[in-house]
């Protein structure tokens, strides 16, 4: 995840934040019925019509902001990313490997197995039993 797509999420997080504590703070439409019923003093600390105007522009403008992260972030997911380099990948390997020592069979010297060396020895075929013959009459 680079700066960016960081960036965009914690952005995207806070609108959320914002947007839940928006509506929370807004009446519902039949919070308007109880004002004619004595509750006039309401609402008139943001003016004569009441939070519902700046409270909902303000909605609108987060909301708006909501779906360019959303789609932002739908972009930015969708991008093909750098494949990972395997541990393989990231292991420096030597350009000559070192030289095994060769063993020639025509060298006396090594006629005798070492104690390192396994002795290979071919498995002698298992002996086959003699067919069995039918009786004779």
């Amino acid at each position: 995840m680079n700066w960016l797509h960081s960036a965009v999420v914690i952005a995207h997080l806070l609108i959320a934040a914002a947007i839940v504590g928006l509506v929370l703070l807004q009446r519902g439409k039949g919070a308007d019925a109880g004002a004619g019923f004595g509750a006039g003093a309401s609402g008139t600390v943001f003016g004569a019509r009441g939070s519902a105007s700046f409270l909902s522009r303000t909605t609108a403008t987060l909301a708006a902001l909501f779906i360019a992260t959303s789609l932002t972030l739908a972009y930015l997911g969708g991008r093909p990313a750098e494949a990972p380099k395997s541990v393989i990948d990231r292991v420096n390997i030597p350009d000559a490997a070192p030289a095994l020592p060769s063993v020639s069979p025509a060298d006396p010297a090594n006629d005798q197995p070492s104690h390192d060396q396994a002795v290979e020895q071919p498995a002698a075929p298992a002996p086959q039993p003699a067919p069995a013959e039918p009786p004779k009459q």
